[in-house]
């Protein structure tokens, strides 16, 4: 009995570390566009709340358990409080639902429906992204 209650404790401590741990953002640091749009996030009320990490000029460790620097260059990931993963469209709905001014949109873009007609529009951002990428590059 001492056993169950001890572990179920130990469980319980485990839940509230990872729960207590901030939501971070990887964002490609060297894609202009999206430098210039995770400036406008990080300008906003509740953005000190949020881990930032610039993938393209972070530490290998800075990503954390399940993610490598060539799927976080790819595209937009958000680790969640209690350490999984989302990318893409459903990454920006959770962004902006950690930030108070921006909540009411992720809230609105989060659903199933939402996310399926957002995530293609993302996609062919991504396709449109390098295009970006090689301006702000030459610069």
């Amino acid at each position: 009995m001492v056993n169950r209650i001890s572990t179920a404790f130990l469980y319980d401590q485990i839940m509230q570390e990872q729960s207590s741990l901030p939501p971070t953002v990887y964002y490609d640091g060297g894609c202009p566009v999206c430098t210039r749009e995770i400036a406008l996030y990080q300008r906003q009320d509740g953005a000190d709340q949020v881990c930032w990490v610039d993938v393209a000029h972070c530490a290998p460790e800075a990503l954390g358990p399940g993610l490598n620097r060539e799927a976080a260059m790819a595209r937009l990931h958000m680790r969640r409080p209690d350490g999984t993963l989302a990318s893409g469209a459903e990454a920006f709905t959770l962004l902006w639902r950690s930030l108070p001014r921006w909540a009411w949109l992720g809230r609105l873009l989060g659903s199933r429906l939402a996310l399926a007609l957002l995530e293609p529009a993302y996609r062919l951002f991504l396709v449109m992204r390098p295009l970006w990428r090689g301006r702000g590059s030459k610069r």
